[in-house]
């Protein structure tokens, strides 16, 4: 039922998406990563001079493993970097180390877009899970209501993808004006490079948001095809 041809008309368009900028993100970084900055910062100095000047004396830098895996904990107020961003002086290091450090930022100043996303969280988890099942059920027992509730619990996730996007672009322009405005980046090539690496990361979250409501539309279809049959 939930991956007929017309799931496949749906979601391969989204898939696509989702590979195509994960593919961008990936050429971006690793062209850039090979980029050595002229401040001969690593990822892990310029975010600690970053959080100097910033005032976030309570934030601490972290490693952590895999690629691409960097992220900043709201929770422990810990910035985790990688190992290809934390002790690499690459232009890529400097644009992801900013980014998260973005983030932290967000954080010490309360910025309502990332409340509201960390509020969603719960949602989300639930309505992952519940959303389709309430949606199989109620099409299975001809109870459309049912199948409509799931559709409103399933929908938190695209709403989770929305709220996601000004947190992301914020934390980006954030890392931007901190690098150019502190020094560590110079030159209009090394910010061409940030520019690249951080607009390529900022459209996965558009593929990510673009996905959630393709299968959200895919649902609605297919409740409302099976209200008109019976």
């Amino acid at each position: 039922m939930f991956f007929s041809i017309g799931y496949l008309i749906y979601m391969i368009p989204a898939f696509l998406l989702m590979a195509a900028t994960s593919w961008y993100v990936k050429s971006a970084y690793n062209k850039w990563s090979q980029v050595r900055a002229r401040s001969g910062l690593t990822g892990a100095q310029a975010a600690q001079r970053l959080i100097s000047s910033s005032g976030l004396y309570g934030v601490q830098i972290q490693p952590i493993a895999g690629q691409l895996t960097d992220n900043y904990d709201p929770r422990t107020k810990v910035l985790n970097l990688s190992q290809g961003v934390a002790s690499v002086p690459s232009v890529a290091a400097l644009a992801i180390a900013a980014h998260e450090l973005g983030h932290a930022m967000q954080d010490h100043q309360d910025y309502f877009p990332l409340r509201l996303r960390a509020a969603l969280v719960p949602a989300v988890n639930i309505g992952s899970n519940l959303g389709w099942i309430l949606i199989m059920l109620g099409l299975f027992i001809g109870y459309t209501q049912i199948a409509w509730l799931g559709v409103i619990v399933f929908s938190a996730g695209a709403v989770f993808a929305l709220a996601t996007l000004p947190v992301e672009i914020d934390a980006s322009n954030r890392a931007k004006h901190m690098l150019a405005d502190s020094g560590i980046i110079v030159g209009e090539d090394e910010r061409a490079g940030v520019n690249n690496v951080l607009n390529a990361a900022a459209l996965t979250y558009v593929a990510a948001l673009v996905t959630s409501v393709m299968q959200l539309l895919y649902y609605v279809s297919l409740i409302s095809g099976s209200r008109r049959r019976s």
